[in-house]
């Protein structure tokens, strides 16, 4: 049995993994970063090694620096978490070679399933039926720009352009008409090797009515495989996943039965040991149905949304990741396993949604999360006063509801999203309470463009309802009065206090006057005396008494390109004195493993470019500034 476990990961995987070595008297060691030294993870683990610079290529990328810290502390095993080197097949490897226990699939098996064209021909020859689409062939690796437009036309518009190596959402883009083929595929293969070192691409048809459904499957070293039934995860966003669930709704006995049946054949196929996912795409249009159900990949690894299965089934899969590493067999055979309730996950994110869901980054001055409750479970690795850096994922936390039903699983998960409270760093916590409290989701009625098709009721309320500033008035006149600045209760003789309160939010200024008689005083002031904190459905306001603060001249409206968040310019397509129509790409930030692009605001001329493709840039810093062209109105 492994006796001491070094954990390659950090935030809420790392605490997860924790968890559960320590219940099993499983001693841990965990690696960090110059940014993560004073994270929870650190603080959690029994021991902590310290690997290098923020960045993850120079600290959590590095195998040998993970490698070493196992040697230094005595570790017998090695657990990747998911992300970073979890799907490295060379790391598995050296892992093994260095004498340590791999907590994963075997090598071999993730090299078979790590490039989606060579998986996608090994799953036909498994029996597992695969999308239509083009995926290159060994001794036909032609990746130009000519050759795979020519293969999209004859697959028909819409296609999905994937990264062979991709995984997260990272290298894949949709592509709906032909003139928007070659400048995707572009942006798709940068992002790509950046992500994966590997630009190749493979192609499929673009399905309608699509849906994301998974099977949850673990094989051991006894040739035992299983699975642990299906998951939805059609919400999602820039194909990343957002809401997921277990059982998927709709889905029929013998469906099932057919789906988790094609899963087990294609671990089976790869000799599969520990924990994996195996992904389909399903064709909706007329229901969850086995004939109009595809192969997309396989995750070799832990998922992200592991905690939906483990609540429906009972199982603890890091658990079985353990005992299977160790050489057990799996605990359960399949005709244990059984769905009890329904479980829904929402990725709660360090993300700006009036912004475009922009990473915000920054120290969580509040941050106050749903407690485990019956029904509610929370997986996070920060707490208040944790940074939200720009070297990683932005999430924040996985807040997990399990309910007899899905109706009442619902309920629980839109109860505990609407008492989620962070500041200053912005969340998603109120776009993710209107997703699971919008009719059409308690409906079923579900798709991967489900966040599009609804776009309009997602829209993140701009400005603090009435009530909001009544109870943030409130709290200010209570502050100052409990700390005898009695200056704005103004003078009273028997009669009742007549109080204003001017306050701002954002760029809007008002003048309230509080009502002790009809709300309470349920939110709290920050420790700076002129802001109160006030959340109404999830979304969080910070109000400050009346005063200017600017942060420079510069404003979209001018025609200036502002940084909407620290990260690095991976592309500069335009020169000072460069002609740009509204809307034309001007360059491209990276920030926590994604692209944004920035474009024009109007027809003009690019001036005072400072960016240069490779540099770092700081959240607000001016790029550049487009000059109105004389017929564009710039406001």
């Amino acid at each position: 049995m492994i006796q001491k476990l070094l954990i390659a990961n950090r935030g809420e995987i790392a605490c997860r993994i924790i968890r559960t070595a320590r219940e099993m008297g499983v001693a841990t060691v965990a690696v960090y970063s110059d940014a993560d030294a004073k994270a929870l993870h650190v603080r959690q683990a029994d021991e902590a090694v310290h690997i290098g610079p923020s960045p993850a290529a120079e600290s959590y990328l590095v195998g040998e620096k993970i490698i070493a810290a196992a040697k230094q502390t005595g570790a017998d095993a090695i657990h990747p978490g998911y992300g970073f080197l979890s799907e490295n097949a060379d790391f598995a490897q050296s892992v093994l070679d260095a004498g340590l226990i791999w907590v994963g699939p075997k090598p071999d098996s993730i090299r078979a399933m790590g490039l989606k064209d060579a998986a996608k021909t090994l799953m036909m020859d498994a029996g597992v039926p695969v999308t239509p689409g083009y995926t290159p062939v060994s001794g036909d690796e032609d990746q130009s720009v000519e050759r795979l437009t020519k293969e999209a036309e004859a697959i028909g518009y819409p296609v999905l352009i994937k990264a062979i190596a991709g995984g997260g959402g990272k290298g894949m883009r949709k592509v709906d008409k032909a003139e928007n083929f070659a400048a995707d595929l572009e942006s798709c293969k940068r992002e790509a090797k950046a992500s994966f070192s590997n630009d190749e691409v493979l192609l499929e048809k673009w399905i309608t009515s699509p849906r994301h459904i998974e099977v949850q499957v673990f094989g051991d070293s006894h040739g035992n495989v299983v699975h642990l039934f299906e998951r939805d995860c059609s919400l999602q966003r820039r194909h990343q996943k957002v809401i997921e669930e277990a059982p998927a709704p709709g889905m029929d006995e013998a469906t099932r039965e057919a789906i988790c049946a094609a899963a087990v054949r294609a671990a089976k196929a790869v000799d599969y040991e520990g924990a994996g996912t195996i992904e389909f795409i399903a064709d909706a249009s007329e229901g969850l149905r086995a004939d109009r159900i595809f192969f997309m990949e396989m995750n070799t690894r832990l998922q992200v949304e592991h905690p939906v299965t483990e609540e429906i089934t009972g199982v603890d899969l890091v658990e079985w990741q353990l005992l299977v590493a160790s050489g057990e067999p799996i605990p359960l055979k399949q005709e244990e396993l059984s769905i009890n309730g329904h479980a829904i996950e929402a990725r709660l994110y360090a993300e700006d949604v009036a912004a475009g869901f922009l990473p915000s980054t920054g120290t969580l001055e509040r941050c106050h999360l749903p407690d485990d409750a019956e029904g509610v479970r929370v997986e996070t690795g920060i707490e208040r006063g944790s940074a939200v850096s720009p070297f990683y994922d932005p999430m924040i936390a996985k807040v997990v509801s399990l309910g007899s039903s899905r109706d009442d699983a619902i309920y629980r998960l839109g109860t505990a999203l609407e008492g989620v409270a962070v500041w200053p760093v912005k969340s998603n916590a109120g776009f993710l309470f209107d997703l699971v409290t919008h009719p059409a989701f308690a409906a079923g009625d579900l798709t991967t463009a489900f966040i599009a098709d609804h776009e309009n009721d997602l829209k993140p309320m701009m400005q603090p309802k009435a009530e909001m500033l009544n109870r943030a008035a409130m709290e200010l006149l209570e502050y100052y009065e409990d700390g005898d600045r009695r200056a704005l209760s103004g003078f009273r003789l028997n009669a009742p206090v007549n109080r204003t309160v001017r306050m701002r939010s954002g760029k809007e200024a008002y003048a309230v006057e509080p009502n002790d008689d009809r709300f309470d005083r349920s939110f709290s002031s920050l420790a700076a005396p002129d802001i109160a904190l006030v959340s109404y459905r999830a979304d969080t306001f910070a109000v400050s008494l009346d005063h200017e603060r600017g942060t420079g001249a510069a404003s979209a409206a001018d025609g200036a390109i502002i940084a909407p968040m620290p990260g690095k310019v991976i592309a500069v397509d335009v020169t000072d004195g460069q002609t740009v129509k509204a809307g034309d790409r001007l360059m491209v930030l990276e920030a926590m493993k994604m692209e944004h692009a920035l474009t024009a605001p109007f027809d003009g001329t690019v001036t005072d470019l400072e960016a240069s493709e490779g540099g770092q840039v700081q959240v607000e810093a001016v790029l550049c500034i487009v000059e109105p062209a004389p017929e564009a109105d710039p406001a």
